[in-house]
This record gives structure tokens, C-alpha cells and sequence, in this order.
């Protein structure tokens, strides 16, 4: 199930350096196609769900990096639909917008656009529209997660899909304020380096969570796919419901408050909630 599909252009393959110009495909090209067509198994039924509501999909891949996320879910659904629907890559490295923006050109994918975008001015930029159906970040690295969220809420995203990496901010502010964090007993959990850094990772998601539950999304936590693929490998699927949760923004205040981590309140916090204090 991981090789080639019906009708998978296999022009971005090679492109995409997933398939060698004689159409091989080596061993890490394998494991990175399986964790891409695991993620499109996630993200299909969601445009499937907003199409059969008859609407068009928008849908943006933030932190897009080299776009592999973006360009395989065009070729395997989006290409076929004949509407307005849209997929915005956003990635602040300009030579990789550019990159990407010729290869759409070359493959004919019309209804893809890439921007060189920081997160403030993606969320007030006129290229994108008022309100966007899924946002998906892929391995975005450390804080970049978090900026996927903060344009995904401002956008009111119907679903946000994402698959963490590299959580580094919380584990530094956990290793920076180990000193005065020694009087309560939980800092055990984080006392070693080692355990600094995986709890502080773990951490992250668990306070991310709480965050989209707060601001009413109904949250899904899974594996992506196998441990022996790939170490970077939760997923997290969140649902809009419209019913802000006070309980997870009370959690997610007394968790910052508890672990030292009160500086990240403005992180966590919107301001249209306010900033607990």
C-alpha cells in the first residue's frame, strides 16, 4: 500500500526525490511515502466531510518546508475537484516558496499557492481568506507547532492536524527554573537531563491540547505510525465543536502555574481570553 497509487503523478515523485528518475524507490523514500499516505488516511475523511457539505476545501499546510504534505494531498484528492478549492503553502524560507511555486507551475497544479509568510502577517494577509477549513503542520519544528495553532484559532479552523517535532521551548524554561522548582516534589519528573528533555516534550502536547480544548476543539491524540519509522510520531486531530471548555483553560493555567512555566502563559492564552494571572 505504500508504492505508487492509481493515478499518483509520478512526475512529483521524482520531483518530490521519492522516486529516483528510473522510477526506484529506495528504502527511505519508502518510510517517508508510508508516513505521508498514513497522514492523507487521517485528513481524507475531513475533506471528504466538508465536501459533502457542499463546500469548497481550503486548507493550509503551515511550516510547509519542501511542501511533500501539500503537493501529495493536491495530487491524491484536490486535483480531481472541479471548484474553487484551495491549498495555501505557508513557509517563511523564501527560496523554498520559490521552489515550490515552480513546481506547482511545472505539474499544472493551479489550485495551489505558496507564501513567504511570518505567522502575524499570515493571519492579517489579504492572499488568504477570512476563514480557512483545515491546517495541517507536519513536523514543524519546536515553537513552529504552536505558531500553526495561533494562525489555525485565528482563523477559526474547522480541523487542525498536526504531528509535533523537536519541543524544545518548554523543556529549556523547565531546565532554566530547575533551581527554584527543587521544593516541589513533582520537579523529580524532570530532575535528569534526559527526563528534561522527554517530559518536556510530552509536556508540550499535553499543554497544546488543553489549549485547543479551551478554545472549543474536540481533540483526537494517536500515533502516526510506527515507533521503528519514525521517533516523531504523535498525531493530533482537533475537531471545532464551538464549545470553549473553562475546565482545560482552569487545567491549563494551574499546569503552567504548577511547573514553573508561568512566563508561556502568553503563548497558551489568547488575548480574547486573557492572561490568567
Amino acid at each position: 500500500m505504500y508504492e505508487v497509487r492509481p493515478g499518483q503523478s509520478v512526475e512529483l515523485l521524482k520531483e518530490l526525490h521519492i522516486l529516483t528518475r528510473d522510477g526506484k524507490m529506495n528504502q527511505d523514500s519508502r518510510r517517508k511515502l508510508k508516513q505521508v499516505f498514513h497522514l492523507y488516511q487521517f485528513i481524507e475523511p475531513l475533506l471528504q466531510e466538508i465536501r459533502q457539505q457542499g463546500s469548497d476545501v481550503r486548507l493550509v499546510d503551515h511550516g510547509a518546508g519542501k511542501s511533500y504534505l501539500g503537493f501529495i494531498l493536491y495530487d491524491l484528492f484536490f486535483k480531481a475537484l472541479e471548484d474553487g478549492s484551495h491549498i495555501y503553502g505557508i513557509e517563511t524560507r523564501e527560496e523554498l516558496v520559490q521552489r515550490s511555486r515552480e513546481l506547482a507551475g511545472k505539474l499544472g497544479f493551479s489550485g495551489m499557492s505558496f507564501l513567504d509568510l511570518s505567522v502575524a502577517n499570515s493571519i492579517n494577509s489579504n492572499k488568504l481568506p477570512d476563514e480557512i477549513d483545515v491546517v495541517t503542520a507536519l513536523h514543524a519544528c519546536n515553537t513552529a507547532t504552536d505558531d500553526a495553532i495561533r494562525f489555525a484559532l485565528a482563523k477559526r479552523a474547522r480541523f487542525i492536524v498536526l504531528v509535533p517535532c523537536c519541543q524544545a521551548e518548554v523543556a529549556a524554561v523547565l531546565r532554566r527554573n530547575k533551581g527554584s522548582a527543587l521544593k516541589n516534589p513533582l520537579s523529580e519528573l524532570w530532575r535528569h537531563p534526559i527526563h528534561t528533555r522527554e517530559f518536556g516534550s510530552h509536556l508540550t502536547n499535553v499543554l497544546r491540547c488543553l489549549q485547543l480544548e479551551a478554545h472549543g476543539y474536540q481533540v483526537t491524540v494517536t500515533e502516526l505510525v510506527g515507533w521503528e519509522h519514525s521517533m516523531k510520531n504523535e498525531l493530533i486531530i482537533a475537531r471545532h465543536q464551538d464549545q470553549p471548555r473553562k475546565q482545560s483553560a482552569e487545567r491549563l493555567d494551574f499546569m503552567l502555574e504548577s511547573l514553573g512555566l508561568s512566563e508561556l502563559r502568553e503563548r497558551f492564552f489568547t488575548p480574547e481570553q486573557g492572561i490568567p494571572r
